[in-house]
């Protein structure tokens, strides 16, 4: 028995190899930006105009009375399958 043996590690070609992950593609999450809605409030948050970037929306906000910008990240819950037992994830929406 070598060194790397009794120290724990196991052998190429053990019987406790692991069965490879899939390899997921990277999904890009997917960032919408909001004016913030006349009468809208932290409390009760109302989305208005959607604008296409960040730039786009810092400066309607500043010349908006509100100056408020909401960031909008969706994601969709999955049941996922890890060693037997589901796992809940959050896998982010495509537009």
């Amino acid at each position: 028995m070598d060194a790397a043996t009794r120290a724990g590690a196991v052998p190429a070609g053990g019987s406790t190899a692991k069965r490879p992950r899939k390899p997921r593609q990277p999904v890009e999450e997917v960032v919408r930006y909001f004016l913030a809605k006349d009468g809208s409030n932290p409390v009760k948050p109302e989305l208005g105009d959607e604008v296409p970037n960040e730039g786009e929306a810092l400066i309607k906000a500043f010349q908006s009375k509100s100056g408020v910008v909401y960031v909008l990240h969706a994601y969709k819950a999955e049941a996922e399958m890890q060693s037997g037992t589901p796992t809940l994830v959050k896998r982010p929406l495509q537009r």
